[in-house]
């Protein structure tokens, strides 16, 4: 069984494939391509495995410069 948040644990916020896209102004493919050489790994998740970016992760990509 899945555990709860605590109040005080925060949930990151997690972002579309599109959302991430224009955050970044990249195309998708260029997101997938990161995503595959683990440059900006993104969470897969339902049936469907599709992607999810944290917003904090993609904050500190932009940071870093990369």
């Amino acid at each position: 069984m899945a555990k709860e948040p605590s109040q005080n644990q925060k949930m990151p916020e997690l972002l579309t494939l599109q959302e991430a896209c224009d955050l970044l102004k990249v195309h998708p493919n260029t997101l997938r391509k990161w995503d595959a050489q683990g440059v900006l790994p993104a969470i897969r998740i339902g049936t469907k495995r599709v992607r999810r970016y944290r917003k904090d992760d993609l904050i500190k990509f932009l940071q870093s410069g990369k």
